[in-house]
C-alpha cells in the first residue's frame, strides 16, 4: 500500500469540538491521504469505540488508518497498520505480528534510529521534531531541516516530517527529501479543519 503524503493525526486533547471520526472525515475531505488515530489515555473500551468509528470513516473513504502506539487496538479495528514511538513495541515485533502487508511507521530522531527502524521492517519513518512544537509535553530537541536531510539521505523508505508543520514550511520539508508531512493541531484546532487540510494538500501538490 503506498505511503501517503499528508498524514493527519486525530486529537481530543487540544480540542473537544470534534470526535476522532469527525476529524478524520474533515481531514480526508480536505485531502489527507492517511489518518493516524492518536489517543493515548482513557479506558480501553472508550478508545476502542472511538477507533471503530474512525475506522468506519476511513474504510468508507478508502483512506488508510494507522493507530498510534497501540498494536492491539490496531488489530481490533482492522486498521491498515500502526505508528510506533521509540518507547512502544519494537518495529520488528510489530512486523512479525501484523505481517508483511501492514503499514508500520516508526518515529525517529537520529540517523541511527532511522537505520535501525528501516532494518527492522518499518514502512516509513516519522522524523522530528523538524520544527518547534507544543503538541507534546516533552518533545525531543528540534532537529531542523539539516537533521531531516541527513535521515532522508540515509534510508530508502519514505520519511514523513513531523512537528511544527505549516503550509509555508512544506516546500522546505519536501526539498530536504521528505516524502510528506504529519499534521495535528494546525488542522484539528483550525476554525475549519477541512479547509486547513486542503491548504496543506495544495502546498504538497505545488511542491511535489
Amino acid at each position: 500500500m503506498p505511503i501517503g503524503r499528508l498524514h493527519v493525526l486525530t486529537d481530543f486533547v487540544f480540542q473537544q469540538r470534534f470526535s476522532h471520526a469527525d476529524l478524520a472525515a474533515h481531514a480526508i475531505a480536505g485531502g489527507a491521504d492517511t489518518v493516524q488515530f492518536r489517543q493515548k489515555t482513557g479506558p480501553i473500551r472508550a478508545r476502542l469505540y472511538e477507533a471503530e468509528r474512525t475506522a468506519a470513516v476511513c474504510r468508507e473513504a478508502n483512506a488508510p488508518l494507522l493507530i498510534d502506539d497501540d498494536l492491539t487496538l490496531a488489530q481490533a479495528v482492522d486498521a491498515a497498520g500502526v505508528h510506533l514511538g521509540q518507547d512502544d513495541l519494537p518495529v520488528a515485533v510489530a512486523r512479525h505480528i501484523l505481517g508483511p502487508d501492514a503499514i508500520i511507521g516508526a518515529t525517529v530522531t537520529t540517523v541511527n534510529q532511522a537505520l535501525d527502524a528501516e532494518g527492522a521492517g518499518a514502512s516509513y519513518l516519522g522524523f522530528g521534531p523538524v520544527f518547534p512544537t507544543r503538541s507534546k509535553r516533552n518533545p525531543a530537541s528540534v532537529k531542523g531541516l539539516d537533521g531531516l536531510r541527513a535521515v532522508c539521505g540515509a534510508v530508502q523508505i519514505p520519511v514523513i516530517g513531523i512537528a511544527g508543520m505549516t503550509p509555508e514550511r512544506v516546500p522546505f520539508v519536501l526539498d530536504a527529501g521528505a516524502h510528506g508531512i504529519a499534521v495535528m493541531t494546525a488542522i484539528t484546532t483550525a476554525d475549519d479543519p477541512e479547509a486547513a487540510a486542503a491548504v496543506f494538500r495544495a502546498a504538497i501538490e505545488s511542491a511535489v
